[in-house]
């Protein structure tokens, strides 16, 4: 990637995460506690977005503001085309789960990714929920934001009680559309239960959001306004549509064409003016228009349960490990700088991961 493209896609990141704030900020306006949180945040990421310019200006290394980690083994679900499973993360047996770090360990992690100027860290697993000790812990880190995808069905009274003293704690709630779709896919009577945690955090007036994995079959539905306004009655303020991974055979027909991506992207526009109160956001989304894949530290790389530095979470290969090296070191992964030569090469967005797709000639790079 030239100095040219870097810079332009620095700019855009930073100007996306300067409108997602100002989005926040402006919807919480009538929460005094939430809004003098997010007002904070903004001046802090104001000061994240020149430590990371700082950085690439004196070291030639480009910060992501973004990190995506799976800080849980576990799930208490079996979903369909679960990508966890798939790929080992999550197991049922313990003698069969990858090594998970500690507590503190995660802590010091984000305390360095903050101190970079990383705005952000996606909290998965398995179900992050199932590892309130961990977050408990990454909650101190005050200097960052963590979205926690969850499934929904574990947010009870202490959870409550631990939302409310954790701001930075954003719920991420996963649903497949509606009650039929998401019970379908995730067992039955998961709807109502995210639904119930939902109305838990409206009456708490906490922030929370959700996250849809979005195929060809449900993008009509998802991002229709019928579907949106009851999300929007439920008091979601984020809007995540996860573009689908074929993970299993035979359902590559789910996954989105360029066409898809185009569509997508365009419906997204319209939904963001028609709801000024909603950020919507879409992963991967159109990377095309950013020169390509936005993994191995390009905008974010995937942190596994050991500290394993791996490209995205589709794409579970590492030749470095953040608890022994750090994140800054884990950023100049000669794994990853083969990633980003190789995207220039040609490597193009289509169904929903690059790297998934071209999964085997990373393989072949960790070989070589």
């Amino acid at each position: 990637m030239d100095s040219q493209s870097a810079i332009n896609l620095a700019e855009y990141m930073n100007g996306s995460i300067r409108n997602i704030m100002a989005t926040a900020y402006k919807n919480v306006l009538s929460n005094p506690r939430e809004a003098k949180f997010a007002f904070k945040m903004q001046r802090l990421f104001e000061k994240s977005e020149k430590r990371r310019k700082k950085m690439a200006e004196s070291e030639g290394l480009d910060v992501p503001p973004f990190l995506i980690s799976s800080i849980s083994t576990t799930c208490n679900l079996h979903c369909k085309g679960c990508y966890a499973r798939s790929n080992g993360i999550a197991e049922d047996k313990e003698s069969d789960r990858k090594a998970t770090l500690t507590p503190e360990q995660w802590r010091h992690i984000f305390e360095e990714a903050a101190e970079m100027g990383i705005n952000f860290s996606l909290l998965a697993g398995g179900e992050p929920m199932m590892r309130k000790d961990i977050l408990e812990q990454v909650a101190e880190v005050k200097d960052m934001i963590f979205p926690i995808f969850t499934n929904g069905t574990l947010i009870g009274p202490s959870y409550m009680e631990f939302l409310r003293k954790n701001l930075n704690m954003v719920p991420i709630i996963s649903l497949e559309g509606t009650a039929i779709g998401t019970d379908e896919r995730r067992g039955q009577g998961v709807f109502k239960r995210a639904m119930q945690s939902m109305e838990m955090l409206k009456t708490e007036n906490l922030f929370f959001g959700t996250s849809i994995t979005v195929t060809t079959e449900n993008m009509q539905l998802v991002t229709s306004a019928d579907f949106i306004n009851q999300l929007r009655g439920y008091g979601c303020k984020i809007v995540f549509y996860i573009e689908y991974v074929p993970t299993e055979p035979g359902t590559e027909h789910l996954a989105f064409s360029d066409a898809h991506v185009a569509q997508m992207e365009q419906v997204l526009e319209e939904r963001r003016t028609m709801y000024q109160d909603i950020i919507f956001l879409s992963f991967p989304g159109d990377e095309k228009a950013l020169g390509g894949c936005l993994a191995s530290g390009r905008g974010f790389f995937h942190i596994g349960p050991d500290g394993s530095a791996e490209p995205c979470p589709f794409s579970p290969f590492s030749d470095s490990n953040v608890l022994e090296l750090g994140v800054r070191q884990a950023l100049k992964s000669p794994l990853f700088k083969k990633i980003r030569a190789a995207r220039a090469l040609g490597w193009e967005h289509t169904g929903g991961c690059t790297l998934f797709e071209h999964r085997e000639e990373i393989e072949q790079m960790m070989n070589k």
